[in-house]
């Protein structure tokens, strides 16, 4: 099909299915190589500075360098597509894993953590490759196909931390040094995540809406939507708040059950219960945002999330009522991610989606990276109970502005 060839809505419907499994694909991998990462960054950095305080600053150093990629990314993908963006992203990354075996060997703790700021690039990839499924979509089928890519995340997400044992065999006989070997499977991952976007993602799903939405036939209208600042905003906002709430009370969790005397089996499986709620239900929220609407989507998820802290907080001395806190809160982030993310997309025009995407990858990536910090700081002050309903001011803040963000709002019925 040439360039300038016409499309209609089944030419678009068909590379838009293609997309979302290309899309998905890459997912899992690029989810695969950022679990086995992230799985190892807090021993890498223990033992590479000798201080165990210093351990959570690899997983900031990545959280920063996600936030910091975001928008060049979201820049990239606007001048040269989605398949461009998506591979510098990866090629970044795959540049800090080298970097971070390289600095194991050496012992330098400066150059481990650029290496973990660089590996940021590849989460940066992933979180706009939710985005990229929106490009082509329609309002019937947006929610629905973003959340399959972001659902596809659970797979790499629950594989990867559990390729430890078999990447210390590889990563021995190949001689490579102690606690690296893992990052073979990372190294693998993340470039066949980069074949199969160069070989895959065609046509470009970015490019091919930007030709569509300029050539204003028929085909334009069902992607092409009116500029509704007000509206983005809005999604923006839901959608840092609540990453905020979920890392300020996920990061301090494991703590919290340690000092309760909880065993390690125990964390562990709270924290792979909330993994899996925050992916292996994006599909079902997906579809009710497309059902029922964006924001009456976001609000569901605000329950979710209420629910998550009041439980978390009066629960707090009870292992399974953290667990269940934990589950809720993975549950309440992804409908509000998912709804939040399709909203974004289908009230920004399409000279302004890309910029503020990139936004609201940024604006996500740093409220996670100070509320973790300053998470610490609440839950030794007025413990995890008082946390929970801390972070709970910003749940109340998305109700309360909902009604100001639908106010006059000129978008249809259905992103209400």
């Amino acid at each position: 099909m040439g360039e300038s060839a016409p499309l209609g809505a089944e030419d678009l419907a068909r590379i838009q299915r293609r997309t979302v499994w290309v899309l998905s694909i890459a997912q899992v991998l690029g989810g695969l190589a950022f679990g086995a990462t992230i799985s190892l960054g807090a021993v890498l950095a223990a033992d590479i500075s000798g201080d165990e305080a210093f351990s959570g600053l690899a997983a900031a150093a990545v959280t920063f360098g996600t936030a910091l990629i975001a928008i060049p990314l979201a820049r990239l993908a606007r001048s040269r597509g989605r398949r461009l963006s998506l591979t510098g992203g990866m090629a970044v990354a795959l540049v800090g894993v080298g970097l971070v075996v390289f600095a194991v060997g050496i012992g330098s703790f400066p150059l481990l953590l650029l290496a973990f700021l660089l590996i940021g690039g590849g989460q940066a990839a992933n979180l706009q490759s939710r985005f990229a499924a929106a490009d082509l979509a329609t309002d019937a089928s947006r929610g629905r196909d973003l959340s399959i890519v972001v659902w596809a995340t659970t797979i790499g997400a629950v594989l990867g931390p559990n390729l430890t044992g078999p990447g210390a065999v590889v990563g021995d006989a190949l001689g490579m040094p102690p606690l690296t070997g893992p990052y073979v499977f990372t190294i693998i991952g993340q470039t066949l995540a980069i074949v199969l976007y160069v070989t895959a993602l065609r046509p470009d799903p970015l490019l091919l809406a930007q030709r569509v939405v300029a050539s204003k036939d028929d085909a334009a209208g069902a992607i092409a939507r009116p500029d509704d600042p007000r509206l983005a905003r809005y999604a923006i906002f839901a959608i840092a708040a609540s990453h905020g709430v979920m890392v300020a009370i996920m990061a301090m969790t494991p703590v919290h059950l340690l000092h309760q005397g909880a065993s390690l089996s125990i964390i562990g499986l709270t924290i792979s219960l909330h993994i899996a709620g925050m992916y292996a239900l994006s599909p079902v929220f997906g579809i009710l945002a497309d059902r029922v609407g964006r924001i009456p989507a976001i609000l569901v998820g605000q329950v979710i999330l209420a629910a998550s802290l009041v439980t978390a907080s009066f629960g707090q001395d009870s292992p399974a009522a953290v667990t269940i806190a934990l589950i809720l809160l993975g549950l309440g982030w992804s409908a509000t991610t998912v709804a939040g993310s399709a909203l974004l997309t289908e009230t920004s025009s399409e000279a302004q989606r890309t910029r503020r995407q990139g936004l609201s990858d940024f604006t996500m990536s740093m409220v996670a990276a100070v509320g973790a910090i300053l998470a610490g700081v609440v839950l030794g002050l007025i413990g995890y109970g008082g946390l929970a309903l801390v972070v709970g001011v910003a749940v109340v803040a998305v109700f309360a502005l909902a009604p100001f963000a639908t106010r006059s709002s000129p978008v249809s019925g259905r992103a209400r």
